[in-house]
């Protein structure tokens, strides 16, 4: 699916008017505020952070669970949220409707500007959602309103502003809550490999329909696709992650099979084929493995 297509997708699922002077094929940015007054048939906030090249940065207030693939975690009062397109994540209300004052970007738009897909808060799930008192979300609240307000400036480098902006809310964070990377970065050449090979995976997710089919699945796939032995590959991905590069496949796979069975109604051979299983009964065998439950019993579980 094309970029525009995603976007457009967006804005259409949050029956919101999309802004007309985007150059959709190349940097996007938007800062969006949603309250109760928005609320429509369909739970507006109940939205699927769903969309390949999206990263949202979100301010929320009430009731709701934040689900990823293979925990859920509860807010109540405010939270500050990050997503990162590689990360399956569904906000669920609880207890009526969620304020929700956003922004959203690809990574276009921080091309040439620092690496905004490299902090921990869009890298490891565990860093990606905070708890909040009432005066740290004013805090972030006002500093959401300045990046607002130059969004909306006729200044010519309003951009590089909002980048800094952005980034001063990222810095806050992590300064407040002492996080730092958990990547030993080891080697150049091996972190450089096991970033390739992280960036080629996450690039087949997430799947949009049942006719999405991924196709890098085992680590002789990548190797190949990086003009690389698979003893090179192997060892960099070790180096860097602890773990093997099978492991790591697995586990995103597993992650987006789980994610599949929250929010599509696709059947469990849909969701096997489209994960480039070859039969249902191997799909099931390694869910159940690696969840200690069948595909439907874990969609049922989430259903109650």
């Amino acid at each position: 699916m094309k970029l525009p297509d995603n976007i457009e997708d967006f804005y259409r699922d949050k029956n919101l008017k999309a802004p007309s002077d985007i150059d959709w094929q190349s940097g996007y940015f938007d800062i969006i505020k949603i309250t109760s007054s928005l609320q429509r048939e369909s739970l507006i906030s109940e939205f699927s952070f769903y969309r390949k090249n999206l990263y949202k940065i979100k301010l929320i207030k009430g009731q709701c669970k934040c689900h990823y693939a293979n925990r859920s975690i509860d807010v109540k009062g405010f939270a500050l949220i990050f997503v990162a397109p590689a990360n399956p994540f569904i906000l669920e209300e609880v207890n009526g409707m969620v304020d929700e004052y956003f922004i959203v970007f690809n990574e276009y738009f921080f091309n040439n500007y620092g690496t905004i897909n490299s902090y921990p808060v869009f890298q490891d799930p565990e860093h990606s959602i905070f708890n909040l008192s009432e005066n740290e979300y004013s805090e972030f609240e006002i500093l959401l309103d300045d990046i607002k307000k130059e969004a909306t400036s006729e200044y010519e480098y309003r951009t590089d502003i909002i980048r800094n902006l952005v980034y001063q809310l990222i810095h806050k964070v992590l300064k407040e809550n002492k996080i730092q990377s958990s990547k030993n970065k080891g080697n150049t050449a091996d972190h450089r490999i096991a970033a390739l090979f992280e960036e080629l995976l996450s690039q087949q997710f997430p799947l949009h329909s049942s006719a999405d089919l991924i196709r890098l699945k085992k680590p002789v796939d990548f190797a190949d696709k990086l003009a690389i032995s698979i003893n090179h590959l192997n060892k960099a991905v070790k180096s860097i992650y602890k773990k093997t590069t099978t492991e790591i496949i697995t586990e995103r796979i597993m992650q987006e099979a789980m994610i599949l069975l929250k929010v599509t109604n696709w059947s469990v051979s849909e969701i096997a084929y489209a994960l480039g299983y070859e039969t249902p009964s191997r799909f099931i065998h390694t869910f159940r493995r690696y969840t200690q439950r069948s595909p439907l019993l874990y969609r049922k579980e989430f259903l109650k």
